[in-house]
């Protein structure tokens, strides 16, 4: 009675982590929700939320406070229970019974995953490893040699950390209109650099935003999508009534409300970013090989990765072995501390 493909899929599994570990492996924000919000969140729970009525199905309130803050149109909005759903809505309109996607590796790994377990053809180009652009040579025979309904893209990508570069932004834009382009920007609060305002001119681009990293909300799952209306009208036809909880949304509209307290610790993320980056990078190219990133995460590759990972989880410091490297998340002032020492004991003890 079940897909007999199945048999070949693995599902997406998260690391257990301990709950005191440093957990530099998912690319969560390093801060916790201030205690005011949290109380505010409580407050909210215990005085007005009505657990026994559904959620406002329209997220009315919500969805014109993100299209304030993205700069655009409240139509042009539709909300998802984190990226993950809206990733899969965009699959069910366009790919579904009408081609495969297209994506460079290594990015992120739930394009791939939600395309196989509908069935729907994923078509991988491997990126320059000098800086993990695009081979846009094999993606323009991809596209001229199979049935391409979506490319999808991260800016900047994970796990590398690369933002789009000018030839690949107008690669973007010269690609058939019958191709949908995602252009997933999850980490727009650390890198700034969005093509929101090229949305527009481009009729089948979408860009994907999440409230999981720069605004700390990772437990609450909530993401949100930017396109022209006639594709948020698509994506509310396949949305499931109710798919974000009451909860969700208020804390999102919360977070939106508070966003200069919340992001306003990000400055100094960046720098031990930099910091960590540098230290790292004048470490002997014949150890490791590192990228800059314009993320909240560094990309590194070494012929240790698997020994390197052992031993900082001995430490009680969780990074994550993905694409053929490292990708560590940058944490706090103390965990980075930490993790520099622990960085430093393993090189001398080898």
């Amino acid at each position: 009675m079940l897909r007999a493909d199945l048999d070949h899929l693995t599902p997406y599994s998260a690391h257990l982590v301990p709950g005191d570990a440093r957990k530099l492996d998912a690319n969560e924000a390093p801060l916790d929700l201030p205690p005011t919000l949290k109380e505010k969140l409580a407050r909210y729970l215990v005085t007005e939320l009505s657990s026994n009525r559904y959620p406002d199905g329209v997220y009315g309130a919500l969805r014109q406070a993100i299209a304030h803050y993205a700069g655009v149109p409240a139509a042009w909005i539709a909300i998802g229970n984190g990226s993950d759903e809206l990733i899969r809505s965009l699959l069910l309109v366009s790919a579904l019974h009408r081609g495969g996607i297209l994506v460079a590796d290594p990015t992120f790994s739930m394009y791939g995953i939600l395309a196989q377990t509908l069935g729907i053809p994923v078509h991988r180009l491997e990126r320059h490893t000098t800086d993990w652009a695009w081979d846009l040579t094999a993606a323009n025979k991809a596209i001229a040699q199979e049935a391409i309904a979506i490319v999808f893209l991260v800016h900047p990508n994970s796990p590398t950390g690369n933002s789009l570069t000018a030839q690949e932004r107008d690669w973007l834009a010269g690609l058939p209109p019958n191709v949908l382009v995602v252009i997933d920007e999850a980490y727009f609060e650390y890198a700034q650099n969005t093509l929101v305002s090229e949305l527009p001119q481009h009729p089948n681009w979408v860009v994907l935003r999440t409230f999981s990293k720069g605004f700390r909300l990772a437990a609450y799952r909530v993401g949100y999508a930017i396109a022209q209306p006639h594709l948020v009208t698509a994506l509310e036809k396949v949305r499931l009534p109710y798919n974000l909880p009451t909860l969700s949304a208020h804390a999102a509209l919360l977070a939106l409300e508070h966003r200069q307290e919340l992001l306003g610790d990000i400055p100094q993320l960046l720098q031990e970013r930099d910091r960590l980056y540098a230290a790292w990078q004048a470490w002997s190219p014949a150890q490791i090989q590192i990228w800059p990133s314009t993320a909240n995460f560094l990309y590194l590759r070494t012929s240790h990765d698997r020994a390197l990972q052992e031993f900082l989880q001995q430490r009680n410091i969780w990074v994550r072995r993905t694409g053929g490297g490292l990708r560590i998340t940058v944490g706090t002032a103390p965990e980075n501390h930490h993790l520099r020492e622990s960085w430093a004991q393993f090189w001398e003890a080898l």
